[in-house]
């Protein structure tokens, strides 16, 4: 696999002295590597800095004043009869299991259950998802919730582009325990915003990215596998001007 971060760095808040870990024939090339504990490269990576960043300050959570959406109105329901459907946003009280070609409404999921995507779908917007004019969607996995998107699965989805959740496209829930999701797809999938999980593992596989190369991912623990672009600057899609990470600081005397 390789993985390419243009104008990103890659920054890990664990104090373990393998908190950034490049295994296998696995190549990255970054701006930096930045890492509260260590590093450990199998593999040379190709970085902007002369060398690995470690004994770093923390890098403050993004976003720890996103507030997170509260279920609200009649459960809606997936109906997994159907080939081809068009499903609004809200509260999805069992889940959702996806399959066929589906369409999101604009707006905030709020998913009680898993969110599963399966081999052969095609799961889109009811608008262009990444046109940065058109409203995208925000998926809320509540508790300990997971995705799970099949490698064989087409999915384009964007984060909105204004309001609370602009920039971010998943969101899992901050009182949730220890789970991981992974989320896979074919070579055309777009991924376009933040995919925030900050008590979950997130597995990033595959060939792909966000529109424009805009995808950030924020979790407890990433391994990321599979050839893909990410690029900074993505302000025209509501992602901000990025997230900074933490250099360290030392004296000397």
């Amino acid at each position: 696999s390789s993985v390419k971060f243009n104008g990103c760095s890659v920054m890990s808040d664990s104090m373990a002295n393998d908190a950034i870990k490049v295994q296998g024939s696995a190549g990255l090339q970054t701006d930096c590597l930045i890492s509260v504990g260590g590093v450990s490269l199998n593999n040379p990576v190709t970085t902007v800095c002369k060398a690995p960043i470690t004994q770093a300050l923390p890098a403050a959570d993004p976003f720890s004043n996103l507030p997170a959406p509260t279920a609200s109105g009649s459960c809606q329901k997936v109906n997994n009869g159907k080939t081809t459907q068009t499903l609004k946003s809200g509260t999805y009280c069992s889940g959702m299991d996806l399959s066929g070609n589906v369409a999101l409404s604009p707006g905030v999921y709020v998913v009680q259950g898993n969110l599963k995507i399966n081999a052969g779908a095609v799961i889109t917007c009811t608008t262009p998802c990444y046109d940065g004019v058109t409203d995208g969607v925000t998926i809320y996995m509540a508790g300990s919730n997971t995705v799970s998107i099949n490698g064989n699965a087409s999915v384009n989805l964007s984060a909105p582009t204004s309001g609370t959740y602009s920039g971010v496209l998943f969101y899992g829930d901050r009182t949730g325990t220890a789970a991981q999701s992974t989320f896979n797809g074919t070579a055309d999938s777009h991924l376009t915003g933040a995919i925030y999980f900050p008590r979950q593992k997130v597995n990033y596989l595959g060939n792909f990215s966000g529109q424009k190369g805009c995808t950030q991912v924020v979790a407890d623990t990433i391994q990321w596998s599979g050839n893909s672009t990410i690029n900074q600057y993505c302000k025209d899609l509501g992602m901000g001007d990025g997230i900074p990470a933490a250099p360290s600081v030392a004296i000397v005397e």
